[in-house]
């Protein structure tokens, strides 16, 4: 049996742009109107943009980890993300809030947003996008617990179909000690939320 070449392939503009052109004509809009003529492209450059975390390892990031015997709870709060629903290619956007129980070792606090980012940058769901950034941190910081939740603005809901402007939809991921511990989840449950 063949093995699959899951190599990331580089992002085919001109392709995007002659889809979007399609999509154009097939909505009964002219795309060579003056209004109309460049926007293939442009989509085409959103895409790559909003699509760029399918070309990287988001682990990257965690190379750069720091020996320090801090045993406490870390959390970083409020970290800005949007990204792409996969069923609509609509965007959702809102904050993610990351907080682990290291074990010997710390990350820089742009690097987890840094991992946020590049999570968010492909089409996802909010369900697995919160469990990869979780999984992430406990397998390559080692840390002891995780804990990620995430409150997003879906406008696939709210801008079509149903319809529910303001509906926040909001997951979670806890990992290791901040799940199996009692204390230790209460106390990353509190210094998570306002």
């Amino acid at each position: 049996m063949a093995e699959t070449d899951n190599t990331p392939k580089p992002m085919d503009l001109k392709r995007i742009a002659a889809a979007v052109r399609e999509i154009l004509l097939a909505v009964g809009e002219d795309p060579d109107r003056e209004g109309l003529m460049d926007t293939p492209m442009r989509v085409a450059r959103m895409y790559q943009e909003l699509f760029s975390g399918l070309h990287e390892d988001p682990s990257v990031y965690l190379d750069a980890l720091f020996t320090e015997q801090y045993d406490e709870i870390v959390v970083l709060r409020k970290i800005p993300f949007n990204s792409m629903c996969e069923h609509h290619l609509m965007p959702f956007e809102g904050i993610a809030e990351v907080a682990y129980l290291p074990d010997g070792k710390v990350v820089g606090i742009s690097k987890l947003a840094r991992v946020v980012e590049s999570f968010s940058r492909r089409p996802q769901v909010q369900e697995r996008l919160t469990s990869q950034i979780a999984d992430l941190l406990m397998n390559v910081v080692g840390a002891k617990g995780v804990a990620v939740v995430m409150k997003a603005t879906h406008t696939c809901m709210t801008c079509r179909g149903v319809r529910k402007p303001g509906s926040v939809m909001v997951t979670s991921a806890i990992r290791g000690k901040c799940r199996s511990d009692a204390r230790t989840r209460s106390e990353v449950m509190a210094l998570l939320h306002d």
